[in-house]
């Protein structure tokens, strides 16, 4: 009787790891001016059996760390003698801004602009490059982990195309309160590694250089039911599976004047259409303008930094139709479109 033949061991930089295992290491990027050499981290877990293969990425944006602590919490969990399949953890990859708690790496360059990249390119382009060629054409998957940036936060979200069939049932596996269908940005990750042949999901929660518990597990629970659902791991039991609203289109509702904003709306309150969302102060109390809701849809998105200029992004609103409203009750704001103090 024949023995069983034993899968081959997955290579990448200089590991080599048996099926069944899990190991750590490093991708070389460059040196900083002291000579110092700056590394990508990776963790591979290789299961026993064969399977897809799934990146999860975080701090693209280098001070957007709740996706560092999400793959964590992931790999933490995870087990290659019982997987199928391999799972590639880069939980930090703008490396320079991570050090320095900045969206951006030193020439303020924003990463996820960057890609594909290229290996003789600017910093950014070069690391792109090494993302693209060491961990984007060894996966199938990927999960890519952000937050919200310059004092804004977000509503766990999943965004992406909800019009390709595979992606969508990895988006409603997630499970995170809502998903957002999204157009690929030019120069992004995801919009280079679906060009690659990837099915890629963005995911989104909280707020830059700030852990929020509620994006930690939506984040870390979402991952394992896609990878359930990919079968490289068995069952999840994080059910019951909440169902995500769905959205179109988000749009974000500017601030008309200069001044102080005091918002009304929280994450994930669904609105109407005219209501009253907060109003603009000036410094000594006198009302500058009122921040209405344009159209029915959740508060993806909002300003957490009260001084705001004209023109400034204050929150963001996902649509949805309003056949909807009676399905979301408990979500339905009971704020009369007029009042506020």
């Amino acid at each position: 009787m024949s023995t069983p033949r034993r899968r081959p061991a997955f290579r990448i930089g200089d590991l080599d790891v048996a099926a069944g295992r899990s190991a750590t290491g490093e991708l070389p990027i460059a040196r900083l001016v002291t000579g110092t050499r700056i590394s990508l981290p990776i963790q591979v877990l290789h299961g026993r059996a064969p399977g897809p293969t799934v990146w999860l990425s975080a701090a693209v944006h280098g001070d957007e760390i709740n996706g560092v602590e999400i793959i964590r919490r992931v790999a933490r969990s995870l087990d290659a003698r019982t997987m199928a399949g391999t799972v590639i953890a880069v939980p930090i990859v703008n490396v320079h801004g991570f050090l320095n708690g900045d969206r951006y790496l030193p020439d303020r360059r924003d990463l996820n602009r960057s890609f594909p990249g290229s290996p003789s390119g600017s910093l950014a382009a070069r690391i792109a490059n090494l993302f693209m060629t060491e961990i984007v054409s060894r996966c199938d998957v990927g999960i890519d982990l952000h937050t919200g940036s310059d004092h804004r936060t977000n509503l766990p979200h999943v965004r992406a195309d909800l019009d390709d069939p595979e992606t969508r049932k990895l988006a409603e596996a997630f499970g995170a309160p809502l998903m957002l269908h999204a157009r690929v940005r030019d120069g992004s990750l995801r919009g280079a590694a679906t060009e690659r042949g990837a099915t890629v999901l963005l995911y989104e929660g909280g707020e830059a250089l700030r852990f929020d518990d509620e994006a930690l597990s939506v984040g870390t629970d979402g991952i394992r039911r896609v990878l359930a659902e990919l079968g490289v791991i068995g069952p999840d039991h994080t059910d019951p599976r909440p169902v995500p609203i769905e959205s179109r289109r988000s749009t974000w509702i500017r601030a008309r004047r200069s001044g102080i904003v005091l918002l009304d709306a929280e994450l994930g309150e669904v609105v109407q259409r005219g209501q009253l969302l907060g109003v603009i102060h000036d410094s000594v109390g006198k009302r500058l303008a009122r921040v209405t809701a344009p159209k029915v849809g959740v508060v993806v998105g909002r300003v957490q930094q009260p001084l705001v200029n004209q023109g400034d992004a204050l929150v963001n609103l996902a649509e949805i139709d309003t056949d909807m409203l009676p399905t979301l009750g408990r979500f339905v704001s009971t704020h009369p479109p007029e009042d506020h103090p």
